[in-house]
């Protein structure tokens, strides 16, 4: 199976909306997908799917929903809204919420190494186009491989609810239903990731990482969120690693504090914006208080039209989950 076609099996597999899957988004979805991809997939070369593949599939399931807010709205009927955005309070620097982060991360136990194991939740939408009804619906995804490019991917669909359910979709568990939408084996060699070997240690070891993954050597901050989601997209980093790659957040410029909240997972979290490399959203990582593990991004819209407003959340991906947090 070619990288092209394995991409495409996801994406079809992924697709939590209940339309037709010939149904034709309009001009207006259209446009807006064609932005969320350019900002979403813009590698410096052709990275192999295992670097795309999370974001290829994140970046599908927001284009079923925005497709769908198209549709209701040219009908004049309700629309669906996206989760709300997460509410920050508190002052800092950037410098003092890595430190803190550094600080408990030296403090906290995590993985003795790097595993090929990531389990990330994101959001979709579900459509019942004839009842008029929609749904935010969570998907959660485990990815495990092996060291010859092999490997699965689980897709489980969370609890539906409603999007104004305001409680639902800012501070609440991403409950997962059980119900498996998609299973995935890759032979080996398909999942074609670029750091096959376990990163090493070092400070050194974290940007090569990057650099494999097509961070350029003098990153805007948008880049290197972008590379940072990529490598832990793929990998659960040790305490040590995840250490470096913060130290290189509050190194390069263009990045501001937020303060700190509660994640959708309700984990108490710290924020740092950047913007995006196309500078068409802005990208919040989150920082969990109690491990100093990156546990999350979020993208959010900086220019509203007449599909998405201004600060809608275009999509968030969160990690480190245990297993209370999506049964």
């Amino acid at each position: 199976m070619t990288d092209r076609a394995l991409l495409d099996q996801v994406l079809m597999d992924a697709d939590p909306a209940r339309t037709p899957r010939d149904a034709k988004p309009d001009a207006e979805a259209l446009a807006i997908r064609d932005r969320i991809i350019s900002g979403e997939i813009k590698p410096k070369r052709d990275r192999a799917v295992g670097v795309r593949w999370a974001t290829a599939v994140a970046a599908f399931v927001v284009v079923a929903g925005v497709a769908a807010f198209a549709a209701f709205s040219s009908q004049g009927q309700a629309v669906a809204g996206t989760p709300d955005p997460l509410t920050f309070t508190g002052s800092s620097t950037v410098e003092q919420i890595v430190d803190d982060a550094q600080m408990a991360l030296a403090a906290t136990p995590g993985p003795p190494e790097p595993l090929r194991f990531v389990r990330t939740a994101w959001w979709g939408y579900s459509i019942d186009m004839t009842m008029e009804e929609s749904k935010i619906v969570p998907q959660l995804s485990t990815l495990s491989w092996e060291a010859d490019q092999s490997g699965r991917v689980t897709i489980v669909e969370g609890e539906p609810y409603d999007p104004d359910d305001a409680a639902a979709n800012v501070n609440a568990e991403v409950s997962s239903s059980g119900e498996v939408v998609t299973e995935l084996i890759m032979e080996p060699g398909q999942f074609g990731s670029p750091i096959a070997d376990p990163p090493g240690p070092s400070a050194e070891d974290m940007r090569a990482m990057l650099t494999a993954l097509g961070v350029p050597a003098d990153p805007s901050a948008g880049e290197l969120m972008r590379g940072i989601s990529d490598a832990v997209g793929q990998w659960t980093l040790t305490n040590e690693q995840e250490g470096h790659l913060l130290d290189l957040v509050a190194s390069t410029g263009g990045a501001t504090a937020l303060g700190e909240t509660t994640d959708r997972l309700g984990r108490p979290v710290a924020g740092i914006s950047v913007p995006s490399p196309n500078l068409a959203a802005t990208e919040v990582i989150l920082i969990s208080l109690e491990t100093g593990r990156i546990v999350g991004m979020e993208t959010t819209s900086v220019k509203g039209d007449d599909v998405l407003p201004k600060g809608a959340i275009i999509a968030y991906r969160l990690w480190d989950m245990t297993d209370e947090m999506v049964r």
